[in-house]
């Protein structure tokens, strides 16, 4: 391999993290943005799929993009109280994000993390009515998340640069759907267990 050979590879979009890709997806549509509203429309929108990073992990993010000349910012004027710094993709970002969102290899398989069936999976060491109100306590939230998918699908709908975000907030109204298919199917299979004698050590 030469060494421009290398350069090039080293320069690929790849090599940067999913939460860069994310930040700069974020700035692909149209108008330039704060960190402070980056972080307001990643927590209603892509933390319904994917997560919504931390403010200090926006901010981190932008001066990255802003190194590598993906991303530019200018600051307000002074007709606005506070000083505030808005960024905007350049060229250069939307052509390597474009890349970076074509290339299939790199998506990789869905990771689940499940809180709540990790403690199920050593349900033997707790009480069955702890259990079971853990489960009623994710039903409520997934219901209360599942009502803010959809404010987010109605705000989105009829905008035609959000058509694509939209498809993602519907698939993640799906998925909030079979979760709570899912935590009902689960309090019925503790009932069972229970009935069966199989209550946890501290009952």
């Amino acid at each position: 391999m030469t060494s421009s050979q290398r350069l090039e590879k080293q320069d690929l979009p790849q090599a940067l993290p999913p939460t860069a890709w994310a930040v700069l997806g974020l700035l692909s549509f149209p108008g330039e943005r704060t960190g402070y509203e980056l972080k307001k429309w990643a927590d209603s929108s892509l933390r319904f799929f994917y997560w919504s990073p931390a403010i200090s992990q926006i901010y981190a993010e932008l001066r990255r993009l802003e190194e590598l000349g993906y991303a530019a910012s200018v600051r307000s004027g002074p007709e606005e109280v506070r000083t505030k710094r808005r960024y905007a993709i350049t060229d250069a970002g939307r052509a390597a994000l474009a890349g970076w969102a074509s290339d299939t290899a790199e998506a990789g398989p869905p990771i689940l993390k499940h809180g709540l069936l990790l403690r199920i999976w050593l349900g033997h060491l707790a009480e069955p009515a702890l259990l079971r109100a853990m489960v009623e306590d994710h039903l409520e939230r997934t219901r209360g998340e599942l009502a803010a998918v959809r404010e987010a699908m109605e705000h989105a709908a009829g905008v035609g640069e959000w058509a694509f975000p939209t498809l993602a907030l519907r698939w993640s109204e799906r998925q909030h759907l079979a979760e709570l298919e899912l935590a009902d199917a689960l309090l019925a299979d503790l009932a069972e267990v229970e009935a069966a004698g199989g209550a946890g050590a501290g009952a």
